[in-house]
């Protein structure tokens, strides 16, 4: 909690200063796509047998904007639609209170879809020219993230008729940090490219998984690295 209150207090601190600075600094808009792989980080005793079982394909869309209070640091920000999620996998046996000798097994397998709307407010550092017209950036920072969607197993609502957007948590929160090269084509048209890599800080799930294990330790976080494409005006 003390990293995630720290992190809130980052991001707060770095939208004042987009907010706040003089009229005269330079704000460059653009959109971008991101095609990702996403995986879930699961948090949970070993005899749960509760893991991550593999990526799948994720995708980001949205606006982006770089408000630079200097000619080579900005603070990046946007309004980015994403889908990420993951597969996991849980094979649980314990006695059987109600049998001498006998075991309860709780298994199963589900591939998870979460759409979120994303504010990413990060620290960007760009390089001078590497060559002509061509720099590289670095970034850092945190992704405000509310969840709109979610599918499992692609349903949307489970067998007793509940949207499975009830097992996850609504808002989540995630460290990012990425690399790029940005080419100028003219007086303000740029393209840029780079790979963002996206930690989940918070627990996506909501209490599922934990109230299936008897076990409120258990966590589940999402994670993702994106391929960054755009180009900002």
């Amino acid at each position: 909690m003390k990293m995630i209150r720290c992190i809130t207090a980052t991001a707060f601190a770095l939208a004042l200063v987009f907010s706040s600075h003089n009229a005269s600094a330079q704000v460059e808009i653009g959109v971008k796509i991101s095609p990702s792989l996403a995986f879930s980080r699961t948090i949970a005793q070993d005899k749960y047998k509760f893991d991550g079982e593999g990526a799948k394909p994720g995708f980001g869309i949205g606006v982006i904007a770089d408000y630079f209070f200097g000619a080579n640091y900005a603070v990046s920000s946007g309004l980015i639609y994403n889908i990420k999620g993951g597969n996991v996998a849980y094979n649980y046996s314990y006695p059987d209170p109600a049998s001498v000798g006998g075991t309860i097994t709780k298994s199963g397998k589900d591939e998870l879809s979460l759409q979120y709307l994303e504010i990413p407010v990060a620290l960007k550092l760009f390089t001078n020219e590497i060559t002509p017209e061509t720099r590289f950036y670095f970034q850092a920072g945190t992704s405000l993230n509310t969840m709109l969607n979610a599918k499992v197993n692609e349903k949307k609502v489970d067998p007793d008729g509940d949207k499975y957007t009830k097992r996850f948590n609504t808002f989540e929160i995630d460290v990012l940090i990425g690399i790029g090269a940005e080419r100028n084509l003219g007086q303000s048209t740029k393209l840029f490219g780079g790979i963002t890599y996206h930690r989940g800080l918070t627990d996506a799930d909501d209490s599922y998984y934990s109230d299936l294990f008897g076990d409120d330790k258990v966590e589940l976080k999402n994670n993702s690295f994106s391929l960054d494409l755009g180009i900002k005006f």
